[in-house]
């Protein structure tokens, strides 16, 4: 399947934040674009130049419905038990599973999967040069894990407020992008049963730019399909307005690998000989949360899960 074009993406993204749905006079908003994994042509030179310019596409079929049939299964015991956000940042018709790839293998296949890691690859690899000593040297890495999670919006889910994932990250309008999603649907997505809400387009505006639920159009999608989203674009989870379908999806998150510690301190000093340290130490060795949400747990401060720290500094979530 070819593109759908995205309407007046340059244009509008310039505009006043009041002038946006009305460009050259229309008020149509941008659409997401949408390939087939199926077709031949959808390939990685075909999908990055579309993420680039829009902020997300749509890739129909990306993974098979058997596997996000198998998934789904695998992931309903974590639905299940998830409890709930105390945060407010997810509704409490939400549920949540997290820590993937150690609990799901359809998850692994997922993360795997050669057109989403080409197109992270392409996008998120850092190559440097720098001298050791007299001689020059070049180094590539490849992308990381940020989080792996899934959620289960049941009816009556209210809509997430939209926001930028990377925010996390403290990040600025330079090195872009430095994360990229994926969320797959393991259930029909719907506008009425919480599909993920974006707008196209957004992730080239400046920081002092906010957005609006009417700017964003929904990423519908059906099992094994997907939203491959930079970590800037505008998106939030949809709001549930049906009485009897729960909308589930999961998201792999990568990120630039330099994005981490040079030593790696939590297989150097483990949760068990970290918790005999002073709660200062813990932080420093970065078992704390780094605001907004940097470093969870199962959604949760690892200094209060893992060392039963309650100080000024714990962060509910």
């Amino acid at each position: 399947m070819a593109p759908i074009a995205v309407d007046n993406i340059t244009e509008a993204s310039a505009l006043p934040q009041k002038d946006v749905q009305h460009v050259n006079g229309s008020s149509k908003k941008p659409k997401i674009a949408r390939c087939d994994a199926n077709d031949p042509a959808t390939t990685t030179e075909l999908l990055v130049p579309i993420i680039e310019r829009d902020g997300g596409v749509i890739v129909e079929n990306l993974i098979s419905k058997e596997l996000a049939s198998r998934i789904k299964s695998e992931l309903k015991p974590y639905f299940d038990t998830d409890k709930k956000d105390c945060s407010g940042f997810f509704p409490e018709t939400t549920q949540r599973a997290t820590g993937l790839l150690g609990r799901s293998d359809g998850c692994v296949e997922l993360a795997m999967n050669p057109i989403y890691i080409n197109v992270a690859n392409k996008m998120l690899s850092s190559t440097y040069t720098y001298w050791s000593g007299q001689e020059q040297e070049t180094v590539t890495s490849k992308p990381i894990i940020s989080s792996t999670v899934a959620f289960r919006v049941n009816p009556g889910g209210r809509q997430q407020v939209l926001h930028r994932d990377d925010g996390d990250y403290h990040t600025r309008n330079v090195d872009m992008p430095m994360m990229l999603g994926c969320v797959t649907a393991l259930t029909k997505t719907t506008k009425e049963n919480g599909a993920t809400i974006c707008i196209p387009g957004s992730h080239v505006w400046g920081p002092d730019r906010c957005p609006y639920d009417e700017e964003a159009v929904p990423a519908e999608l059906e099992p094994g399909d997907a939203l491959i989203f930079v970590g800037n674009l505008y998106h939030a989870g949809g709001g549930n307005i049906t009485k009897d379908q729960a909308r589930e999806t999961i998201g792999i998150f990568l990120c630039k690998p330099y994005y981490r510690p040079a030593e790696n301190q939590f297989l150097m000093v483990p949760p068990e000989n970290a918790r005999r340290l002073p709660p200062q130490a813990q932080r420093l060795l970065g078992y704390g949360i780094c605001r907004p949400s940097l470093g969870f747990m199962d959604y949760q401060d690892p200094m209060r899960v893992l060392f039963g720290v309650e100080d000024e500094e714990t962060v509910d979530m």
